[in-house]
């Protein structure tokens, strides 16, 4: 073997080592857990929001309020610190929305559908929640998320949670 066809065989085995490390160590980065992304799971597949955080009274307070859009691709994740029964109302929220109520899992118990703006009648998510996801209005739908699907963000307890990070 000539040593121009060595040297062409060891530059082809980096090419390929570098690519795959590449491509395994850009995977891991792309599916990590971050405070600013939620992840969403279903038989659908998997859905990524860049997310601000309500976690305490002030901003759940605000929420998604007097904004006129809201990015496709972007939401609101409420936390709160127990369990609770969880309403919530579209006061001042000039935007149509899609909310996931989730428990302390990670999973999808209730999703309201494209909540009507500046309406204020109480909407009922149910009882035993920690989580909110606010997307927008008729996301859930088009993408095909649906109760029992699994968030996937560090807030959630990760020795329970249904989808680990």
């Amino acid at each position: 073997m000539t040593d121009a066809i060595r040297c062409v065989r060891a530059w082809v085995y980096r090419l390929a080592v570098a690519c795959l490390c590449a491509f395994f160590f850009s995977s891991a980065t792309w599916a990590q857990c971050s405070a600013e992304t939620v992840w969403v799971r279903g038989e659908f597949g998997q859905a990524r929001f860049s997310v601000e955080i309500a976690d305490d009274a002030s901003e759940r307070a605000t929420g998604l309020m007097n904004r006129p859009t809201m990015p496709a691709a972007a939401g609101m994740l409420f936390i709160y610190e127990r369990p609770s029964t969880l309403s919530f109302w579209m006061r001042n929220t000039l935007i149509e929305l899609d909310m996931l109520f989730v428990d302390a899992t990670g999973v999808i118990r209730n999703i309201h559908h494209r909540a009507i703006p500046l309406d204020e009648s109480p909407i009922y998510g149910g009882d035993d929640l920690t989580h909110v996801l606010e997307i927008n209005g008729g996301l859930a739908k088009t993408l095909g998320i649906s109760i029992g699907d699994q968030l996937r963000h560090p807030s959630f307890a990760q020795a329970d949670a249904a989808w680990p990070c």
